[in-house]
């Protein structure tokens, strides 16, 4: 992907290895690291996230500052098409409609670029900030997915499953270059 979209509030561009340090920055504050744990060597496992070709990383950008991350991949078996979807932003940049404009922004080039039908994310069930933005951005529950993901302390944990379909969608308009 080498579109940039632009929402409201947010710039959604292509991640670069560039990118890494001020991602790995972000991803190891306490607040995203507890959602979007890893290993030992976070610089690896984001720059293979970044390398992965089955899924497509944009930084989020506000203000010309780099605030999170934001990915998506799709299911291409026809009779089970859609897409996920993905984010994590600095606590620092949470809590001011970044998330919901990026996820929103996201959503609506996967529509009307992709003509995807229905977007999933699947945020850990005591997540309620996630799950409010999710809300926010059109995203209905579906479902409890019990003992889905393990925690950092070993445990697994349940995870909410929500969806938009979309006939659902109703993002104000904006521009890709």
């Amino acid at each position: 992907m080498r579109t940039t979209l632009h929402g409201t509030l947010v710039t959604l561009r292509p991640a670069t290895s560039d990118d890494i340090p001020a991602l790995v920055a972000i991803r190891e504050t306490p607040e995203v690291h507890r959602w979007w744990r890893g290993g030992a060597d976070l610089v690896s496992e984001v720059t293979e996230d970044l390398a992965d070709p089955a899924a497509e990383t944009l930084v989020v950008l506000h203000a010309g500052r780099l605030v999170g991350a934001i990915q998506w991949a799709a299911e291409t078996e026809p009779d089970y098409r859609h897409a996920n979807i993905d984010i994590f932003l600095d606590p620092a940049a949470q809590g001011r409609g970044l998330g919901t404009d990026a996820i929103r922004t996201l959503a609506r080039y996967l529509f009307t670029e992709h003509r995807h039908h229905r977007l999933v994310i699947d945020p850990a069930l005591d997540n309620t900030a996630a799950v409010r933005c999710y809300t926010k951005a059109g995203f209905r529950p579906v479902g409890v997915m019990r003992r889905y993901e393990r925690g950092t302390d070993g445990n697994w944990h349940d995870n909410l499953l929500m969806d938009l379909l979309v006939e659902e969608f109703d993002a104000p308009a904006g521009r890709t270059v």
